[in-house]
């Protein structure tokens, strides 16, 4: 299989995303709370995924009609259908981690933030060595004493 090149652009934002997910996923593993274990592990997921996205996607051009918008699961799907299933997977999750921010306690059990962060580290090394960029730091990156939710950048997803 042969690599396509990554522009610099393409490959600063992807490693940004991948910064990102380590600390969300850091955050969901050290937390105790099973709704902020489960909603950080679905934010990292969501950060892998704009890391394929900044590498994979193209720009589209608008025309006279507006075009439909589609969520980061259904592009991640069409620019890079090796993930599609996992896709499909953390789409599915998206109630649940609305509920989970909402602070629902029966949205989500702690088995299963659990499970979601396994998942996610999966999905993160599967990702990381699939987009061949430049060595990045392990998944053990400690977060920082604030939550990844609360974070400028997050407020807009």
């Amino acid at each position: 299989m042969t690599v396509s090149p990554v522009s610099p652009a393409a490959a600063g934002s992807a490693s940004r995303d991948l910064s990102r997910a380590r600390a969300a996923l850091a955050e969901a593993r050290e937390s105790t709370d099973h709704l902020l274990k489960y909603s950080s592990a679905h934010v990292a997921a969501l950060r892998v995924a704009a890391a394929v996205l900044a590498v994979r996607a193209r720009p589209v051009r608008s025309g006279p009609r507006r075009r439909v918008q589609r969520n980061a699961w259904v592009l991640l799907a069409e620019v890079a259908p090796e993930f599609g299933e996992w896709a499909s997977f953390f789409a599915a999750g998206a109630t649940q981690r609305a509920a989970a921010e909402a602070g629902l306690e029966r949205a989500v059990t702690t088995r299963e933030a659990d499970d979601l962060v396994r998942a996610v580290e999966t999905f993160y090394e599967l990702v990381e060595s699939s987009l061949h960029l430049a060595t990045q730091p392990t998944l053990t990156t400690t977060f920082a004493p604030e939550s990844v939710l609360a974070q400028p950048w997050m407020q807009a997803s």
